[in-house]
């Protein structure tokens, strides 16, 4: 019998996101498989979060993947995301005057 490894971190909690955004880096490289959950806790900006992937943590490219972020309070959102090396991450750009404030959770299995 086979036990798989998962882990889920937050890696945002009650953050504002206004401007550029981009959500604090995780390394993931032990995982074979991803899900980022985006919870919208107040009323807001509706946004797209692309997926960023990295092989150091410093340097970012886009991986393809794009999430919408609704913006109705307490709404829930999800992408999957495989192949992805070492170090994840979401970033987007909301439009001047408008905010979103989130949780953001990452969900890694082997």
């Amino acid at each position: 019998m086979t036990t798989r490894t998962s882990y889920t971190a937050v890696l945002e909690r009650n953050t504002v996101w206004e401007g550029s955004f981009a959500t604090e880096p995780y390394e993931g490289a032990w995982a074979s498989e991803a899900v980022f959950f985006v919870r919208t806790l107040a009323a807001g900006a509706e946004t797209t979060a692309r997926v960023q992937i990295s092989p150091d943590g410093i340097h970012w490219c886009d991986e393809g993947t794009l999430l919408t972020v609704p913006g109705e309070a307490e709404s829930l959102a999800f992408c999957r995301v495989s192949h992805f090396g070492g170090w994840l991450r979401l970033a987007g750009t909301i439009p001047a005057g408008q905010k979103a404030t989130v949780i953001v959770y990452l969900c890694l299995k082997e």
